[in-house]
């Protein structure tokens, strides 16, 4: 996916502590299908597990695009700068076109 322009903002504590909570069981659960690969487990559980991963990082984008969609997006149409508001958008709209390139 191209890299657009970043605007760094401050997360709220607690939405910066779910996110880094849900990453770490991500994480975990990585590790574990990594073992699960080595000890030769049977391919269905391995896949299920797989399936759990994406499902647990699908909710972590879902959390961020809906503070970025609170935030960010809304910030930019309030404060009136046409050019930040396309840019936000265009944003979210390139976010859409890479899922579905899948």
């Amino acid at each position: 996916m191209e890299q657009l322009a970043t605007m760094k903002r401050t997360r709220p504590d607690d939405l910066k502590e779910g996110l880094t909570n849900r990453i770490r069981s991500v994480s975990g659960h990585v590790k574990g299908i990594g073992r699960m690969v080595d000890e030769d487990a049977y391919c269905i559980d391995i896949i299920n597990q797989i399936q759990a991963v994406k499902a647990a990082l699908d909710k972590v984008s879902l959390m961020i695009l809906d503070d970025h969609m609170h935030h960010c997006v809304t910030d930019a149409i309030q404060k009136g700068d046409i050019g930040e508001s396309e840019r936000v958008l265009n944003e979210l709209r390139d976010v859409f076109q890479a899922l579905t390139k899948v």
